[in-house]
């Protein structure tokens, strides 16, 4: 989840005239990471071999 602060300080750093579509792509980006960030601390991950497997799969 974002935080407010997150999302003020995501827009204190973009340009006065910025276009919706960015703000969204970033906002939606930051989530990712987020989301990232809680599944690693909640052992949500995958060893490099499980991720090379996967890969494989989609690549077939």
């Amino acid at each position: 989840m974002i935080t407010k602060s997150q999302l003020l300080n995501t827009l204190n750093k973009m340009p006065e005239n910025l276009v919706i579509e960015d703000l969204i792509d970033k906002l939606i980006f930051m989530e990712k990471i987020q989301k990232g960030i809680e599944d690693s601390k909640n052992g949500k991950i995958h060893t490099k071999e499980q991720a090379k497997q996967k890969l494989d799969k989609w690549f077939k």
